[in-house]
């Protein structure tokens, strides 16, 4: 069934059934565990003196323990009030805060590439934070426990469990999450065993941090043997999702599936295309396309059969969201999502949100149920890509908004992961800041990015897909003399792609970087195909494409070992 599925999803019109349709089919156990069931349920971790577990609650339910414990407010969108809550310090993830064991003579030491991103962890210490987790809830009043899937394919998904304080962070998990069918035909959870689990203890910090070489109070720490991950000291959703991910960077290229930090969606013939970027760069916004259908906006694996997704939601930036630039988002905002950290004016009684708002932080976000969005597949798998869409935030101005790239030029560009950022301003000056991040996801590969390169060559070769580096940034000049790339000309961009009109234009090698530029194309203005048409002074801009190939060749020199295949003559030539 699984494989037939995965080789007949057809496309189907845009319609508004899927929400209440999907929301009773992720019906889960719903359920509160009191007493010695309370007590037995979790002790084989240690916690066995919780006096009440709420386990896998209904949307609903969890609504009414988010109101009663008074985690956040209700905040009245367009399209319905949605529950809003604020992380506190932590507006994001804490990377120089992530560690996994390192144990002697295991099969983690041995496959987990070291270093700024896996950094290690004694096993003495991870246990006496564990301990210190396991007597906070062993001290609480209640719990929440999520029980569900990451990963669509039932052949490589993992059985995740999630311990949380809140009643948001459970529905963040709801949301995220693929939610496990509990009804009168089936119950998924009947004899669930998790595969890992998380101890989520927002509430605990570490004073010991200093004599135990640690960066902060603040710890976000993997055991891969004992199946297990603590968090402390930040009440940041996103630790548990991008946690699991992970983990899932760990277990699945190591069975040879591919695990990857990009979006997905599915065309009216089939045609699945992919969307790997950081954050900021569209990945999110791109990918939920109201003609076609989406499979998945975050983490995906592609094995022998095609795509699937992690994951049983998105989770989607805020800032200037509008209806009429990403109206599936923003629509998608509506009972059951869950906004974090969005700013809200007081208007007649009612805290309405306001984007555009960066008082709080500019990673405000929503998460929501993959359902909110009409247009999805429902089994959330696709077949093989035919395209491959690496996306860049260019804040120098320097890329063309779409070139085509070789194999070899593909394979350069995702070990480079480059994008670029605003780092701030000071009376009206910006400067641009590079960021290379392998595979456009550095933050989350437990292995060496290498391995996910061998992978997508393979995967590439053996299923003839076209690469393309898509720039979602600036043309003209970074910021302060250019201007930031529209969504629509990125959207014609991306639609020559899927369409393969992209294919029947004139092309012409860029001298520095290689790859190919299409002279014009439809919907995208005739001087912004070549970048440097589109800067007023070609000498500045020829400087600065200078520097920022220098930027590409300086970072490549770390894949420049022995026993990988060298790409370097395929970057920019400098």
């Amino acid at each position: 069934m699984y494989f037939a599925l995965r080789k007949t999803t057809k496309f189907v019109p845009k319609v508004g059934l899927y929400t209440n349709k999907f929301r009773q089919l992720s019906s889960t156990a719903n359920s509160t565990i009191t007493g010695a069931a309370a007590n037995e349920f979790l002790s084989h971790l240690g916690i066995n003196k919780l006096p009440t577990i709420h386990y896998n609650l209904s949307y609903d339910n969890i609504a009414e323990h988010e109101e009663k414990n008074k985690e956040g407010k209700w905040i009245t969108t367009k399209y319905g009030d949605v529950y809003g809550i604020d992380t506190g310090k932590f507006t994001g993830r804490s990377p120089k805060d992530k560690y996994i064991v390192k144990r002697a003579g295991t099969e983690s030491e041995k496959h987990v590439d070291w270093g700024k991103v896996n950094q290690p962890m004694t096993e003495e210490v991870f246990n006496e934070l564990k301990n210190a987790c396991i007597s906070h809830y062993n001290n609480a009043e209640k719990a929440y426990v999520f029980d569900g899937f990451c990963g669509a394919n039932p052949v490589s998904r993992k059985n995740v469990r999630i311990i949380t304080e809140l009643a948001w962070q459970h529905h963040f998990c709801s949301n995220m999450f693929i939610r496990a069918k509990v009804n009168d035909t089936i119950n998924e959870l009947a004899n669930f065993a998790p595969d890992f689990t998380i101890i989520n203890a927002c509430n605990v910090s570490n004073p010991k941090f200093k004599e135990q070489g640690l960066n902060s109070e603040v710890f976000v720490a993997f055991d891969v043997e004992q199946k297990l991950a603590i968090i402390g000291g930040t009440f940041y959703g996103g630790e548990m999702k991008k946690g699991i991910f992970s983990m899932m960077n760990y277990w699945l290229p190591l069975s040879n599936i591919m695990a990857m930090h990009c979006s997905a969606n599915l065309g009216k013939s089939g045609d699945t295309a992919l969307f790997f970027g950081l954050s900021g760069t569209g990945k999110t916004t791109l990918s939920a396309d109201p003609h076609r259908l989406l499979i998945g906006d975050d983490e995906h694996g592609w094995d022998d059969h095609g795509i699937f997704n992690f994951e049983g939601g998105c989770y989607a930036k805020t800032i200037n969201l509008k209806e009429e630039n990403e109206p599936e988002i923003y629509r998608a905002i509506k009972r059951d999502a869950l906004l974090e950290n969005v700013y809200t004016d007081d208007k007649d009684g009612k805290h309405i949100p306001d984007y555009d708002n960066k008082t709080k932080t500019e990673n405000g976000r929503v998460s929501y149920p993959i359902f909110h969005i009409d247009s999805i597949v429902p089994d959330s798998m696709g077949g093989h890509p035919k395209n491959v869409i690496f996306l860049t935030c260019d804040a120098f101005g320097i890329l063309p908004p779409v070139s085509l790239l070789t194999p070899e030029q593909a394979m350069y560009h995702f070990l480079s992961g480059y994008t670029a950022k605003v780092a701030g301003t000071e009376r009206g000056v910006t400067k641009p800041v590079e960021t290379f991040s392998a595979c456009f996801g550095a933050a989350f590969l437990t292995l060496h990015p290498t391995k996910y390169a061998d992978l997508l060559q393979k995967k590439l070769k053996e299923h003839s897909a076209h690469a393309f580096l898509v720039n979602t940034g600036w043309s003209g000049g970074g910021p302060g003399v250019g201007k930031r790339m529209s969504i629509k000309a990125t959207r014609a961009c991306i639609d020559s792609i899927l369409d393969g009109s992209i294919h029947n234009v004139k092309m012409n090698k860029d001298p520095i970087f290689q790859f190919s530029i299409p002279e014009s194309l439809n919907g995208v203005p005739a001087n912004i195909c070549n970048p440097r048409d589109s800067w007023e002074d070609k000498n500045a801009y020829d400087e600065q494409r200078i520097h920022l190939a220098h930027l590409f060749k300086n970072n490549y020199t770390k894949y420049q070992i022995p026993g990988v295949t060298d790409y370097s003559p395929h970057g920019p030539l400098v």
